[in-house]
């Protein structure tokens, strides 16, 4: 079973459980197990077999809901509303707060192969790219370089600082302090 829409709350939960835990057993262990995802999700293995026919069906789907909801996370941060730098932080922050699905995503080159178009909107990304370009436009960020650049840099800082409070090299609740002061700081005009 693969739509939500026609499901009960307990349902939805519990699917959404199951994609979190493989998401997140997945980014930390590509060869983890339907038990041992199951097991991170808190169910038993048959639970997790009557959402999901196979692993890959499980993987497929988990690649679907992390793009989903790293964007709805982009998108709640309101990336158009305040002062660029604010609307930064803020995306900065949900970025973080969206590290394993980060890095379940784009930690294994294979993932990507798995994004289908369809389930990707670009919203999220032309929400970041307008606020890269409204901070260019009004001083904030280097206009001397791409939005492309800046964007990249901005995942590459996220994915670092991630990885980072995961290995405990930073503590998790300061992650995004850090990146938020590595990005100003690199992208300061003058």
């Amino acid at each position: 079973m693969t739509s939500t829409s026609a499901e009960s709350p307990v349902r939805t939960r519990t699917r959404r459980a199951i994609l979190a835990a493989a998401s997140t057993a997945l980014a930390r262990n590509r060869t983890a197990t339907l038990a041992e995802i199951a097991e991170a999700a808190q169910v038993g293995r048959t639970t997790v077999h009557r959402y999901f026919a196979d692993r890959d069906e499980l993987v497929k789907a988990a690649v679907a809901d992390s793009i989903r909801v790293i964007s709805e996370s982009t998108l709640d941060a309101k990336l158009d509303q305040g002062p660029p730098k604010e609307a930064m932080r803020r995306l900065i922050t949900a970025m973080v707060d969206t590290y394993e699905r980060m890095m379940f995503i784009w930690g294994e080159p294979a993932m990507l192969e798995l994004i289908d178009e369809a389930d990707n909107p670009d919203d999220a990304d032309q929400a970041v790219r307008g606020l890269i370009a409204r901070g260019q436009s009004e001083g904030v960020f280097d206009p001397d370089v791409s939005v492309d650049w800046i964007q990249q840099t901005l995942w590459a800082l996220t994915y670092t600082g991630g990885e980072a409070g995961a290995k405990g090299q930073l503590p998790r609740h300061g992650v995004a302090a850090v990146v938020i002061r590595t990005f100003e700081r690199g992208i300061a005009v003058g």
